[in-house]
């Protein structure tokens, strides 16, 4: 059975579904490019950590370092998550946003490590601070295209599931 179908509807109907799908990818890449503070604040609480982490510190005072940076930056985590109006469930995380998350955490480990030894051979005065530095620095500049290329890719996504529901 088949019921007749107005192509005139079923178009007024689709622009309904679509304006808001846009709005809510706006949203989205609006965060994603335009909120570059939870960028800088977690490369600040990196730099502190690099920075505190080249002191002569005890066992005890590093655990008690590390634990604090782990929890700050657990604690900014949630935080601009909670302040993110839309929620986007699947559509929210593509490929790219996972290649880029461990994309970012080699690029900033290979910083960190290659710095240090630098450092270390080098000997520097102050080689915390120098290697804090440049791997903030190199977390900062990293993190900004690689967000805009993954947020980039959802408005695409969208558009091609939106496109394979009305071929049926």
């Amino acid at each position: 059975m088949s019921t007749p179908v107005d192509a005139e509807q079923a178009w007024q109907d689709l622009q309904r579904i679509r304006v808001p799908q846009e709005r809510v990818y706006d949203e989205v890449e609006r965060c994603a490019e335009g909120d570059s503070r939870a960028t800088y604040t977690t490369a600040g609480i990196m730099w502190v950590f690099l920075a505190v982490s080249g002191l002569d510190l005890s066992w005890w005072a590093f655990g008690l370092v590390l634990t604090a940076y782990v929890a700050l930056l657990g604690s900014l985590a949630v935080v601009y998550n909670r302040r993110t109006r839309v929620r986007l469930h699947r559509s929210r995380h593509s490929w790219r946003s996972f290649a880029t998350f461990f994309a970012g955490m080699a690029v900033t480990a290979v910083t960190i490590v290659v710095s240090g030894r630098l450092v270390d051979w080098l000997a520097l005065p102050f080689g915390s601070l120098v290697q804090a530095t440049v791997s903030a620095a190199a977390f900062v500049l990293f993190v900004g295209p690689a967000n805009r290329w993954a947020i980039g890719s959802l408005r695409d996504r969208g558009t091609r599931t939106l496109r394979k529901g009305t071929d049926r």
